[in-house]
C-alpha cells in the first residue's frame, strides 16, 4: 500500500524554504512598506492618507493626503518619498486595486521590486499595519479632522514626533532618528500636537 511505501522510502533532505519573516529580517534595509489608510472628517467625508516606512529603523519616510487616490497620484508620491535619497529593494504592499499599471511601471523604472502581500493577509504588511494603528491611537482618535489641508498637517506633525521623539521597543527604546543622550541641562517638555504628546528635551 502507499503508506507502507511511504514509510520506507528515503526522503529528501532539502533545508526548508525561507518563511516570511525570516526574509523580512534578512532584507530589513532594503525593504519599505505603504499602505493606505480611511480618515473621516467633521462632514462625513473620506479622505485617504498614505503612509511609507523604511523596516530597518522604523522611520516613517513618507505621509500624504488626497480624497481621489490614483495609480497616478501613488506613482508621484512613491517618487517624491525617495527623490533624494536611494530607493528600496523591496516594496510591500496590498492588493488594493488603486495601484494599477502605472504604478507598476514607476516601481519597475525606479528599480524596485514589487511584492503584493497575499489576499486577505494584512500580517504580511504588520509594520505599515501597526505604524496605522499608531496614527490612530495616539493622534487621530483625539482631534476632529475639519478637511484635506488640516488632515495633511496633523499627520505632517506626527511624523516629526514619530520620527525623533516615539521611542520603539525594536531599536532598544530609540526613536527612528537616532539622538544623542544629552545628560546636562534643565529637563523642558515640548508639546507635540497640541499638547497631545510632549517631548522633553534639556536646555
Amino acid at each position: 500500500g502507499q503508506n507502507t511505501l511511504a514509510k520506507y522510502m528515503a526522503r529528501k533532505t532539502m533545508p526548508p524554504s525561507q518563511r516570511w519573516k525570516t526574509f523580512l529580517r534578512n532584507h530589513a534595509d532594503g525593504i519599505a512598506s505603504m499602505d493606505l489608510f480611511l480618515v473621516p472628517t467633521i462632514s462625513f467625508r473620506l479622505l485617504y492618507g498614505l503612509l511609507i516606512l523604511q523596516h530597518s529603523r522604523r522611520k516613517l519616510l513618507w505621509l500624504a493626503v488626497t480624497a481621489h487616490p490614483s495609480a497616478e497620484w501613488l506613482a508621484r508620491q512613491l517618487t517624491e518619498a525617495f527623490g533624494w535619497q536611494q530607493a528600496p529593494r523591496y516594496i510591500i504592499r496590498d492588493r488594493d486595486c488603486v495601484y494599477g499599471g502605472v504604478f507598476a511601471r514607476r516601481v519597475r523604472a525606479m528599480g524596485i521590486r514589487d511584492r503584493p502581500i497575499a489576499p486577505r493577509s494584512p500580517w504580511q504588511n504588520g509594520c505599515a499595519e501597526r505604524l496605522i494603528g499608531s496614527i490612530r491611537r495616539d493622534c487621530l482618535d483625539h482631534v476632529v479632522v475639519f478637511g484635506e489641508q488640516h488632515l495633511r498637517h496633523l499627520l505632517k506633525s506626527y511624523q516629526k514626533y514619530y520620527n525623533e521623539a516615539r521611542t520603539h521597543l525594536s531599536l532598544h527604546k530609540d526613536a527612528p532618528i537616532a539622538r544623542a543622550a544629552q545628560t546636562v541641562g534643565r529637563v523642558l517638555p515640548v508639546p507635540i500636537l497640541s499638547g497631545l504628546h510632549r517631548q522633553y528635551i534639556r536646555v
